[in-house]
């Protein structure tokens, strides 16, 4: 299972960090990764962490601003601290585990994540 927390209403320019709570999952998971949804538009990949090296991914437009990390348990506890928040980053955030597969190269497409998260909201307005 998934478990995202830590969203909520932020002004422009504040910052928040997500979290994404890992339990009963395969310890051979090979990435975790953030995506976002916002309405009417079809989900994104934001950012994504490997378990083997700790290579992180990132989109372009949240390059800078955000930063993937985990906790000292590998993967029981990943990260997504935001900054420099702005309005068209508001969306649902969702974690997603890869358990079966991975690409590097295709590391923010959904359909490589075999586990998801409920999501958390996240608003940036004033």
């Amino acid at each position: 299972q998934l478990m995202e927390s830590g969203g909520g209403l932020v002004p422009p320019g504040g910052s928040l960090t997500l979290l994404c709570k890992t339990t009963g999952l395969s310890e051979k998971e090979y990435a975790i990764g953030w995506f976002r949804q916002a309405a009417g538009k079809e989900r994104e990949g934001v950012s994504a962490i490997s378990r083997f090296d700790g290579t992180t991914y990132y989109s372009d437009s949240v390059k800078g601003r955000f930063t993937i990390f985990r906790g000292t348990d590998e993967f029981t506890f990943v990260y997504l601290q935001m900054n420099s928040l702005q309005p068209e980053d508001t969306a649902v955030y969702y974690c997603g585990a890869s358990i079966f597969r991975w690409d590097a190269d295709r590391w923010n497409e959904s359909e490589w994540y075999d586990f998801w998260g409920y999501g958390t909201q996240v608003i940036v307005s004033s």
